[in-house]
């Protein structure tokens, strides 16, 4: 399984979600960046990403985006062959 990174924050529902339908997919460990607690990892994901919102959510080196562009991953089969990548 390729590594998960996620940036998030403390209070995020989004954030939550996120690891509920990882885990729920066999993902045993996320790699998460407090963008609330070190406002330069919101710099570097902004650069990274162009977006501001989190979660920002990558699986190895693909940026798949926030929690809705996981889902729609998942509900297009698409997230599974990621994650057994």
């Amino acid at each position: 399984m390729p590594p998960i990174k996620m940036y998030t924050t403390a209070v995020c529902p989004y954030c939550i979600r996120a690891k509920q339908l990882l885990s729920a997919r066999g993902v045993t460990a996320i790699e998460e960046i407090r963008v609330d607690l070190d406002p330069a990892q919101r710099e570097q994901m902004m650069a990274s990403t162009g977006r501001r919102t989190v979660p920002q959510i990558f699986i190895g080196d693909f940026h798949v985006g926030g929690c809705d562009d996981l889902m729609a991953l998942d509900s297009q089969g698409r997230l599974s062959a990621l994650l057994a990548a």
